[in-house]
């Protein structure tokens, strides 16, 4: 086969570059080595900034989101039983959406195979070739066949864990990154929101935070040692750990149900730099990973799509590389920015084990600062809402 570019990797990032291009008439083929039902079954981030909104808009798949996705003017931020309420809207003029990962995907997923752009899924042994040079490959074994798939330019959708940047020569390829010492236990369940916010709260317990899907089912999280397994926390378990973390009047307001998805994932800041390598581009988790504290991953996947997508309709359209060269340093200045932002969230609510009593009082004097300042929650909610691309 040839194509124009061969996207590696099926979660958001690369059905949501592929759906740009395949509406732009830049002929795409997408690579995946699981199944789209397990694509599917990923439980990950639910808050969108306005600019991925647009995007998704763009793409022609926000019909569903505009009708059930959720619009939030602010967000609460509780510290030691104190709570405060962030004011997006009033802050910035910007909202953020709540709708899950899961319907971004499903939704990207029906409109390519409405399209009939082709996909492989259960794609095994993935391997890229060439991409130094001006004739890329990428090979795969797909039903028993060896195959290979001949392109112009390769991006790299396939995660943290994928065969892209694994490709990429070590001398060629600088990495930075944060392993935290705890993770997320989250909790979906069939049950009314606690609040018709967000509501993210430190304790001397850890954090927790409480988030929803819509208006009757709800996403909760508490903060837990990196290695905890999921199996080990009973819902009954779970729900008295989340309520002695909140404020009471929110503790009140859980409503413990069956759980239908319980997991933990670890936290880490990293990033790739570059995000180019001759004609392969990385893009998403495949290039930086961030806590999820700040709702920050799926946005910065989008932010790099709209970026290499530009790059590549120019290529196409205009002649001009100009948007393809640029693309590591746009995209890398926005990331960067986006783990400063989560970085310094994350550092504020969780608990860490060696923290001293003057860590704890620095931690506290930051609440009160970022409370008491207008400028100090004008910052949090502009990086919140998202920055401009």
């Amino acid at each position: 086969m040839h194509t124009q570019v061969v996207i590696v990797g099926a979660g958001p990032a690369g059905l949501l570059l592929g759906q740009l291009l395949t509406r732009h008439g830049i002929d795409n083929v997408i690579i995946e080595r699981r199944g789209p039902d397990h694509v599917l079954a990923r439980i990950r981030a639910g808050v969108l900034e306005q600019g991925t909104v647009a995007l998704l808009h763009e793409a022609g798949v926000g019909q569903r989101l505009a009708e059930e996705g959720l619009a939030h003017d602010g967000f609460s931020i509780a510290f030691e039983g104190r709570q405060h309420r962030v004011d997006l809207k009033g802050l910035t003029g910007k909202q953020v959406t709540v709708y899950g990962q899961t319907e971004v995907t499903q939704d990207l997923m029906e409109a390519r195979r409405a399209a009939g752009t082709t996909s492989f899924y259960e794609a095994e042994d993935v391997q890229l070739h060439d991409f130094d040079g001006a004739s890329p490959r990428v090979s795969f074994t797909y039903e028993g066949k060896r195959r290979r798939v001949a392109c112009d330019f390769i991006a790299g959708c396939d995660g943290f864990h994928g065969a892209c940047r694994a490709s990429v020569p070590a001398g060629a390829i600088e990495t930075f990154e944060r392993v935290y010492p705890f993770g997320w236990l989250g909790l979906l369940t069939d049950r009314p929101p606690a609040s018709h916010e967000l509501v993210y709260a430190s304790s001397a317990f850890g954090f927790a935070l409480c988030s929803m899907r819509s208006p009757t089912r709800s996403r909760y999280y508490v903060q837990v040692p990196r290695d905890e397994s999921a199996e080990a926390w009973s819902d009954e378990r779970f729900f008295a750990e989340l309520r002695r973390r909140l404020p009471d009047e929110v503790a009140a307001a859980v409503t413990p149900g069956p759980s239908l998805e319980k997991s933990v994932a670890p936290l880490r800041s990293f990033v790739a730099e570059p995000l180019r390598f001759g004609r392969l581009f990385l893009a998403g988790d495949a290039g930086h990973i961030v806590p999820p504290t700040g709702a920050k991953g799926l946005n910065l996947a989008a932010s790099d799509v709209h970026y290499l997508f530009e790059g590549l309709r120019e290529h196409y359209a205009e002649r001009s590389d100009a948007g393809l060269d640029a693309y590591s340093a746009r995209a890398l200045a926005r990331v960067w920015k986006a783990v400063r932002f989560s970085w310094s969230m994350t550092n504020l609510l969780h608990l860490f084990p060696e923290a001293s009593p003057f860590d704890q009082r620095i931690r506290r004097a930051e609440f009160d600062y970022l409370v008491q300042s207008q400028a100090a929650l004008a910052s949090v909610a502009e990086n919140y809402v998202g920055l401009p691309y």
